[in-house]
């Protein structure tokens, strides 16, 4: 069974920066793809950062310039750099990663969420 883990939310000011972590632990082959997501209070969960097995990265328009997205295979951790934050980009964030495991052949897994709150 594989598990996420996010770490590294809390409250910042506007104009802050925070780092987000999410680490996958198991029976891991490898990890493909890695999103994470946000759902804040009243909205849909949507599409904020993809990065792919070879790199390659996607970001949602609202946080383009200001969010960074990147992986460290050897450690099976992604991460998320939040910089300029809003008060908009309060939200619970969640990791997604689909790879492969030992014990189950191919997975989808998300974390539990570590909310991110910007306010003064």
């Amino acid at each position: 069974q594989v598990e996420l883990v996010e770490s590294g939310g809390g409250l910042v000011q506007p104009g802050g920066s925070l780092k987000l972590s999410c680490s996958a632990s198991g029976r891991i082959i490898s990890l493909r793809s890695v999103d994470w997501f946000r759902q804040g209070s009243g909205h849909e969960r949507e599409l904020v950062a993809a990065i792919s097995s070879d790199g390659s990265t996607d970001y949602a328009d609202s946080v383009k310039g200001r969010f960074t997205i990147s992986r460290d295979n050897a450690k099976n951790t992604v991460y998320l750099q939040m910089t300029s934050l809003k008060p908009e980009d309060t939200a619970v964030y969640y990791c997604n990663a689909k790879g492969s495991s030992w014990a189950g052949g191919r997975f989808d897994a998300w974390g539990q969420g570590t909310l991110v709150t910007v306010s003064s």
